[in-house]
C-alpha cells in the first residue's frame, strides 16, 4: 500500500514537472557569450501563465517569420517602452540599458531602432548582436508567441547553472 502511494507521487511529480519545463537544445549563436550552440536548457511554460515577462528574461518564443521553429532571445523592450538602438547602444524610455552579459566585440555599431512597443508584444534581442535574428529583423513578438522563460542550463556539465 505505502509502495504504491510514493509510486503514484513519483508518477504525479514526473506529470507535473513535464507539464511545467521541458528541455530544449539551443541551435546557434545568437546567445553567446552566455547560451552557446548544443547547450541544454530548462524552460519553465508555467511563469508567464501567472506574470508577465520583465526586461532581461531569456526567453523561448516562436519565431514571427515561422512559428514551427523556437528562438532563444532577451527580452528587451516590454509593452508601452520606447525602444531605441544607434551605434550599437540600447535605450530604453531614455536610459541606456546596462548590459553587463553582452561580448562588446560581438555587438552591431550599425542598427538602428527607434519603436514603440505595442501592447501585449516585447521587443526582443539576441545577445550576439552581430550573428542574431530578433526583433531588429522581424519585429515585434506577440505574447502568445511566448513558449516560456529559461531558467537554467543543464548541459554541458561544465557550465550548469541558472541563466540571467
Amino acid at each position: 500500500m505505502v509502495v504504491s502511494f510514493c509510486a503514484k507521487s513519483v508518477v504525479m511529480v514526473m506529470l507535473a514537472w513535464a507539464l511545467c519545463f521541458n528541455f530544449s537544445e539551443v541551435r546557434g549563436g545568437s546567445m553567446l557569450p552566455g547560451i552557446q550552440d548544443r547547450d541544454r536548457i530548462l524552460v519553465d511554460h508555467v511563469s508567464y501563465l501567472f506574470t508577465q515577462p520583465a526586461r532581461g528574461d531569456v526567453v523561448v518564443l516562436r519565431y514571427p517569420m515561422d512559428p514551427t521553429l523556437d528562438y532563444v532571445k532577451r527580452v528587451v523592450g516590454l509593452p508601452g517602452d520606447h525602444v531605441e538602438i544607434s551605434d550599437g547602444l540600447v535605450w530604453v524610455n531614455g536610459t541606456q540599458m546596462d548590459e553587463p552579459y553582452l561580448d562588446p566585440l560581438k555587438n552591431d555599431p550599425y542598427a538602428y531602432v527607434d519603436t514603440i512597443v505595442q501592447a501585449d508584444s516585447y521587443f526582443v534581442l539576441g545577445d550576439n548582436r552581430i550573428r542574431s535574428s530578433d526583433s531588429r529583423e522581424f519585429g515585434q513578438v506577440p505574447h502568445e508567441y511566448l513558449r516560456g522563460k529559461v531558467r537554467a542550463r543543464l548541459w554541458p556539465i561544465a557550465r550548469v547553472g541558472a541563466i540571467h
